[in-house]
């Protein structure tokens, strides 16, 4: 759809994964799945021991292949959804689709309770057949949860009502944002398109925008609260039972990442504070020649910024050449979501804010959203989303069970992706003004992906520690919140009063606890890893693209042993910071 200067945005076309919500073949695809889930239950429930190696694999292969039928399925709801939450019809088909893959899929939850339940050395005589060793991956991350699997009786509950549990308040807290409306000045706006005023050149739209998204959510805090409080509490509850030792345990094992290796990260993090965000926002304050700086000043571009409108296809042959300078095979496969109906970057009510890359199936292909303003950091997204969408493509061949990343190196092409389209502008850029405008704007979006992510999961782990004393009330979740963003953030900050209510607006405490830390870990990885690329590590291009094409068959040990890298080293992670910090120190260098 046409969006001013921006041009002709695309639309994405879900036929690629069912012609309708209507349509005779996802009917059928529904009914061919319960039918062949039932006859799975019934022929390998409560006999995986008995089984060979070669029909173990078989069984798993079988189990995949069902499962990707439910994950079209649930694909194509979700999509649907997230490009309209607020019509009637498409919430009523999620929510269809929702209950009925859950009630499919509860006659396969015994598979792998099941398969947990294997001895390890009788799993390990199963595996030396190659038609189970080929699964080992899978099995290896799905035993990680061994020690904290329940009784079948309670796991297939648990199952059954998160149609009606979780999911159900996630769908509220997604459906309630989508339908919201935020005054800024004349206009009343949707929370997207308010939020992008927040790094408008005039500093009283800021403002405007900045106090409006503070009331639009402050007249919902205490259902946002409700929300929270609820799935805090849900997730407490989940668990004590499971056995986890502290609230993020859960994430970090479906990460495949050890505790005190994502502790490394967020103290090596909130160390360097000082020497990151604290200095490079001291020298924004001069810059934009303000004593405080407020809540809405933190995204203003800086004075000179021209702040024009990018279009659509500049953009997409910014971020493709960029790529192509790299690796034909990465611009090659990132051409084709430009080239086919793969990516939705329109602005329209409704429809979900922010931007995301969904893998779909192995069968059909990744698609991308985004809000497309033509903003500079709205074509870093799209080089953000592009990379998550090409891994996703190269991870494609390990199949359904295989093909997922862990969120810890999930980030890792999509970090990548963006350094390597600011550095192709950054190196294209001759004139010393514009080229300090894009160091800091690079340097802000680091920022973002770090501190800010980290002060996130700072706000998560306190807020979720303090509620297993009991609820807590609005006010003083708004106090957490003003804690952990005045530490990151630092003292040239000086927070006007609705900032309090502005964790309400971060979808990832509702839908993915403990999440945000992943874009903190990518982006310390890809700076380590760009790092040694710049130095020239032989076959750098080859080892990276096979990185990305293991998908979720390695750790990340065992992904960064080729770089010469390793995450559970502390100095790692003060690798990645310096990154950062050497470009607030060139900043520091040129002249204002």
């Amino acid at each position: 759809m046409p969006d001013g200067t921006a041009g002709e945005l695309p639309s994405w076309d879900l036929r690629d994964l069912y012609p309708a919500p209507d349509s005779a073949e996802l009917e059928a695809d529904l009914a061919r799945a319960l039918a062949e889930a039932q006859a799975f239950e019934a022929q390998h429930a409560g006999r995986l021991a008995a089984l060979g190696g070669a029909a173990l694999g078989a069984a798993i292969r079988e189990y995949e292949r069902i499962e990707e039928v439910l994950g079209r399925v649930m694909s194509y709801a979700q999509l649907l959804f997230a490009g309209d939450s607020t019509d009637p019809a498409v919430g009523k088909f999620y929510q269809s689709m929702t209950e009925r893959v859950t009630g499919i899929s509860s006659h396969l939850i015994f598979f792998t309770l099941e398969m947990n339940r294997l001895d390890e050395a009788a799993l390990e005589g199963k595996l030396a057949d190659p038609a189970a060793g080929k699964w080992r991956p899978w099995l290896r991350d799905l035993r990680v949860f061994r020690p904290h699997q329940l009784d079948d009786a309670l796991e297939k509950l648990l199952h059954d009502k998160e149609v009606t549990g979780r999911g159900a308040w996630s769908r509220l807290f997604d459906e309630t944002v989508a339908g919201m409306k935020v005054r800024v000045g004349d206009e009343e706006l949707t929370v997207s398109a308010a939020l992008n005023k927040l790094s408008d050149s005039d500093r009283s739209v800021r403002e405007a925008a900045g106090k409006g998204v503070g009331a639009a959510f402050g007249e919902k805090e205490k259902l946002f609260s409700l929300i929270t409080n609820t799935l805090a509490k849900d997730k407490e509850i989940l668990d004590t039972w499971r056995k986890y030792p502290r609230p993020g345990s859960g994430r970090n094992r479906g990460n495949m990442v050890e505790d005190e290796v994502v502790d490394a990260l967020v103290t090596a993090v909130v160390a360097d504070f000082p020497r990151l965000s604290h200095r490079y926002y001291a020298m924004k304050a001069k810059w934009l020649g303000l004593e405080k700086l407020q809540h809405w000043d933190r995204n203003a571009p800086l004075p000179g910024d021209d702040d024009r409108v990018i279009p659509w296809d500049e953009a997409k042959n910014q971020v493709l050449g960029a790529y192509g300078a790299f690796s034909g095979e990465l611009a090659s496969v990132g051409g084709e979501f430009f080239s086919k109906p793969w990516i939705d970057a329109g602005l329209r009510p409704g429809k979900a804010g922010g931007a995301f890359a969904h893998p779909t199936v192995p069968a059909a292909h990744p698609y991308l959203l985004l809000n497309y303003h033509g903003k500079t950091r709205d074509v870093m997204t799209l080089a953000h989303e592009l990379g998550h969408g090409v891994h996703q493509v190269l991870a494609a061949r390990n199949g359904y069970l295989m093909s997922s990343t862990p969120l810890t190196l999930a980030e890792t092409a999509s970090v990548f992706g963006e350094m390597l389209t600011f550095r192709a502008l950054l190196d294209a850029e001759k004139d010393p003004a514009r080229r300090r405008i894009m160091l800091a704007g690079k340097v802000e979006d680091m920022l973002n992906a770090v501190v800010r992510q980290v002060a996130f999961y700072r706000f998560e782990t306190l807020l979720h520690d303090e509620r297993r004393q009991g609820e807590i009330v609005p006010e003083r979740i708004g106090e957490i919140w003003l804690q952990v963003q005045t530490e990151s953030l630092g003292p040239v900050f000086e927070f006007a009063p609705e900032y309090r209510v502005f964790w309400s607006y971060i979808p990832h405490f509702i839908d993915s606890p403990f999440y945000v830390y992943a874009y903190a870990f990518g982006d310390c990885l890809v700076n380590a890893l760009y790092s040694v690329y710049q130095g020239g590590h032989p076959g750098f291009e080859g080892k990276y693209l096979d990185m990305l094409r293991a998908g979720g068959t390695l750790r990340h040990k065992e992904l960064l042993a080729p770089f010469g890298l390793d995450a559970s080293d502390p100095a790692f992670w003060t690798k990645g910071l310096d990154v950062i910090a050497g470009f607030i120190d060139e900043l520091e260098r040129m002249p204002a």
